[in-house]
């Protein structure tokens, strides 16, 4: 754990987004990273594309991984950390494949042996270039690439949960072998730890790379269901926090909160602010934290055409550099002082059956029972099943007294709770 919270931003750059790979201008990359660490932030997640970098199974570009190297310099001399994201992927509603894997060579992301040792080759070249930069902190394999491997993406390539492992301790071994000893991780969306059917699972996240990673997004049915000013919006962020603790075999493992936004119109622009505030003060109460990273630093330009509409407005950073209230809102909770979170004592069991992810939804009895006890101010933690949890375990984590969904939520008359 690092000895303070970390706070930073997705990187997102003010011109051209993430196709400024193809017209890389470093000057404008300076000026954005000038505005982000105005804001007093320490660190960025940035996101080379797939296709740009690597267009040929066996072409890996050097001026694309030069180009790269210099924007982490660039993000050194002004203070900021960097986490490189190499597998991309999916990003804002759009996917980046290369051509070697679609269409006349399709070939599965996740069980083809040539796509694998292919990414790992990417992977292992782009952490070796970056192993001896001090400001590089690690490699992601990728942006939410579990959407990949289900519904309800409208070509999904499918694996089974074996094959889903072999391939992340693959690529997370090609990771450690450029960048020996550096924070290499694998971050999902949030079917991981809700979608029943999803091969990539919440054991795999909590227990896979150096840390676990969970991304929070309100516009998952929270906020529609809830208000964007509700308990439920606004503790999100750290439901997925404490949610993602219940599978760590490790009771202190850290989790990095790794990707947040206020999305409009379910946060509209005039609430952003304290929505943004009350995310983090909720997401700080947890402990093993170990930072906040949010979504994202600049605005998509309107010039750009297609986005979903909640894109083009969720930077922190007008899309010529201006702050939003939302970044003086981050930026205050980066520069205060934080005291450390009391222990969650009150421990909520999650169903036996791990495939039961579904009831961790929005409107599933593990969700709306923790957010009950949220609101009673019980502060609950979650384990995945008391049977498979030791009293050493439980002690570890500071917990005193354990309950089940059926025992928090009231029970519908005449009949058992679903």
């Amino acid at each position: 754990m690092p000895a303070a919270v970390r706070f930073g931003v997705n990187y997102t750059p003010s011109q051209g987004w993430f196709h400024h790979w193809l017209d890389f201008d470093l000057d404008a990359v300076r000026a954005d990273l000038d505005s982000i660490a105005a804001l007093g932030l320490d660190h960025l997640r940035v996101f080379p594309l797939w296709p740009y970098f690597q267009p040929n199974r066996t072409l890996i570009r050097p001026r694309a991984v030069e180009q790269l190297l210099a924007l982490v310099d660039a993000a050194g001399e002004r203070g900021l950390d960097v986490q490189v994201d190499a597998l991309q992927g999916h990003l804002s509603s759009f996917d980046f494949l290369p051509a070697w894997t679609r269409s006349w060579h399709r070939r599965n992301l996740f069980t083809d042996p040539d796509v694998r040792d292919g990414l790992a080759t990417y992977l292992r070249t782009l952490a070796a270039a970056l192993a001896d930069r001090p400001h590089f902190l690690g490699m992601t394999l990728g942006n939410e690439v579990n959407q990949f491997s289900a519904g309800p993406h409208p070509d999904p390539d499918p694996a089974t949960e074996d094959q889903i492992d072999a391939w992340l301790e693959h690529l997370l071994a090609a990771c450690e072998r450029g960048a020996p000893g550096r924070l290499h991780l694998h971050a999902e969306y949030d079917a991981t730890w809700y979608q029943d059917d999803m091969p990539f699972t919440p054991g795999q996240a909590a227990r896979r790379g150096a840390l676990t990673a969970v991304h929070s997004w309100v516009f998952n049915g929270t906020a529609q269901r809830h208000g964007r000013a509700s308990v439920p919006a606004e503790h999100h962020a750290a439901y997925l926090v404490e949610l993602s603790k219940a599978w760590a075999e490790d009771p202190r493992r850290p989790v990095w909160l790794q990707e947040v936004g206020a999305p409009a119109p379910l946060v509209p622009p005039e609430h952003a602010a304290a929505f943004t505030a009350a995310t983090i003060a909720n997401a700080l109460d947890c402990p093993d934290l170990w930072g906040i990273t949010w979504w994202c630093s600049h605005d998509v330009s309107r010039d750009l055409a297609d986005f979903p509409e909640l894109e083009y407005g969720l930077g922190l950073l007008t899309n010529d550099r201006r702050p939003k209230d939302t970044a003086r809102a981050l930026a205050e909770a980066a520069a205060a002082d934080r005291h450390t979170p009391r222990p969650r004592t009150t421990a909520l069991v999650v169903p036996a059956d791990p495939a039961a992810r579904s009831a961790c939804a929005p409107g599933g009895p593990v969700f709306d029972a923790f957010f009950s006890l949220t609101a009673d101010g019980a502060r609950p933690t979650t384990v995945l099943d008391t049977r498979s949890r030791d009293a050493g375990h439980l002690a570890a984590r500071g917990i005193t007294d354990v309950v089940t969904p059926d025992q928090v939520l009231p029970t519908p008359p005449g009949g058992t709770r679903s």
